[in-house]
């Protein structure tokens, strides 16, 4: 736990205890929405768009708080380094996938790119730029203040965008794309092609997508209740709205016109990793108290923190039983003309 770290967790307790009572409200009511969907209620994608980006606008601060700031859980590729660690390796593993002709020349994208670190570090191993976009404006003028203080301004470019609408970069336009658990839970089935077509629209021919994200194995049963119990509880902590197959997500870029060259489960589990992150959330409660005590924060807070925990734990249930996986590998080309 370096300086960087402990800065960036007294300044998520920060913002957590100044939200308006707007976003606030607007958090409370995303968390609500999520779980209502999982009653099997009907929603609209502009519904769960706009609670994604309310719950996202408090939960990126919350979870910088547990040293989350990528809002992803790597899987424990060594169980010597802690999450950050793990983060960079499996970036660097999925870097390398992209198999990059000409790395400094390069321009990549990053889809669903939150405060902009894992864009910071492709663009520092590849020596190239980085492009990201977020639904969450918030986040995004983290990325760009970042990107200044960093003075990587001329090689790292944010800005606001949503998964659901045409993506605002021109055709052929990058050397590569990749998403860490930011895209596909965001899709029902009808709607992988158009997002598809759009990762193919801006890529350059030969080049590829790779990803590590959020994908259900082929061992989940929606007609098991034991499945549908653990699934109830962890995927609002996941803050994500959709669950799919690989099989689904790799027809659909198919059918967009990419090859498939991997498709595989993550190398190893990150449900040890979760479990640090449950320990260190049970410390961090007791001084959440401490301030809800004297009312310096909100209670809602502890009430999150609680659904966390246990939505945590349901997930390591899940991922133990080999039903969903954090990590899935898939690796598609764009093939050359």
């Amino acid at each position: 736990m370096n300086w960087y770290r402990i800065k960036t967790s007294l300044i998520g307790i920060k913002r957590l205890i100044t939200l308006s009572d707007e976003d606030k409200q607007g958090c409370i009511d995303a968390y609500k929405f999520f779980q209502h969907m999982q009653t099997g209620a009907e929603t609209r994608t502009e519904d769960e768009t706009r609670a994604v980006a309310a719950y996202y606008k408090v939960l990126n601060n919350m979870l910088s708080v547990f040293d989350l700031e990528k809002l992803y859980i790597p899987p424990q590729l060594d169980e010597k380094q802690g999450l950050y660690g793990n983060q960079l390796l499996i970036e660097r593993a999925t870097y390398k996938e992209l198999a990059l002709k000409d790395p400094a020349q390069s321009h990549l994208l990053d889809m669903g790119c939150g405060r902009g670190r894992i864009s910071h570090h492709f663009a520092t191993l590849s020596g190239g730029q980085v492009s990201g976009y977020n639904i969450d404006p918030n986040q995004i003028e983290n990325a760009i203040d970042w990107a200044t203080k960093c003075k990587m301004s001329t090689r790292l470019h944010f800005k606001h965008g949503n998964h659901h609408e045409p993506l605002q970069y021109e055709s052929e336009s990058f050397d590569g794309c990749f998403s860490f658990q930011a895209v596909w839970p965001f899709f029902k089935k009808e709607e992988l092609d158009e997002h598809a077509k759009e990762m193919f629209r801006v890529l350059k021919p030969g080049t590829r997508y790779a990803c590590a994200e959020y994908l259900l194995t082929q061992d989940f049963d929606w007609n098991n209740e034991e499945h549908m119990t653990l699934h109830r509880a962890f995927l609002p902590t996941l803050a994500a709205t959709q669950s799919m197959y690989p099989a689904d997500v790799c027809a659909a870029l198919e059918r967009a016109g990419f090859k498939i060259i991997l498709s595989a489960p993550s190398k190893c589990p990150a449900w040890p990793i979760c479990e640090q992150k449950r320990n260190l959330i049970l410390v961090v409660r007791k001084f959440i108290r401490g301030l809800e005590a004297i009312r310096l924060m909100p209670a809602w807070v502890e009430e999150s923190l609680d659904l966390l925990q246990k939505g945590g734990e349901a997930w390591t249930l899940a991922e133990k039983a080999k039903i969903a996986d954090l990590n899935w590998r898939i690796v598609a080309e764009k093939p050359p003309t």
